[in-house]
């Protein structure tokens, strides 16, 4: 057997495993675990914290966005409402002009309706005076043949003054 550990001092790999070895034992001896321990448990720590956060902020932002969908449902339902007060209102202005329109026509009708009649009373009043002096003009024509083709008679003549008289 000596000859298997004259063999094993002479082999690097034997030498690399010793000096490990001893290297682990000194980092034991030194604290390096605890000290890997601490930087572990920091950095845990900080990990936990950050997701600590993120969970904080990513609450907050649940707590924006249901804000902000109340505040746009609110929003479109006023809309509506804004929309269908305002159809509402443009059917009653509708409704409105035209009940106004209707009564313009209607009131426009009647005051034509009344112009036309007063021009017709008009023009037969204008017609009737114009055959009344045509009538009284061709009576003064008649008599004055008739007056002119026989001697002058004082009653025909009194007859005649009194005709244009009559006649107005």
């Amino acid at each position: 057997m000596p000859s298997i550990v004259v063999e094993l001092l002479q082999n690097a790999h034997f030498w690399v495993g010793i000096a490990f070895a001893i290297l682990v034992m000194v980092m034991v001896r030194a604290g390096v675990p605890r000290m890997l321990a601490a930087a572990l448990d920091d950095r845990a720590a900080e990990v936990q914290a950050q997701l600590d956060e993120a969970t904080r902020i990513r609450q907050e932002a649940e707590a924006l966005l249901a804000d902000i969908r109340a505040r746009r449902n609110d929003a479109e339902r006023q809309a509506a409402e804004m929309l269908a007060a305002a159809q509402a209102d443009a059917a009653r202005f509708a409704a409105d002009a035209r009940a106004k329109l209707e009564e313009q026509v209607k009131r426009r009708a009647a005051l034509a309706e009344r112009k036309i009649a007063t021009a017709e009373a008009q023009a037969a009043a204008d017609v009737k005076a114009a055959a009344a002096e045509l009538a009284a003009q061709a009576a003064e024509r008649v008599l004055a043949a008739r007056i002119a083709g026989a001697k002058s008679d004082p009653l025909v003549d009194a007859a005649i003054g009194q005709l244009a008289e009559r006649l107005q």
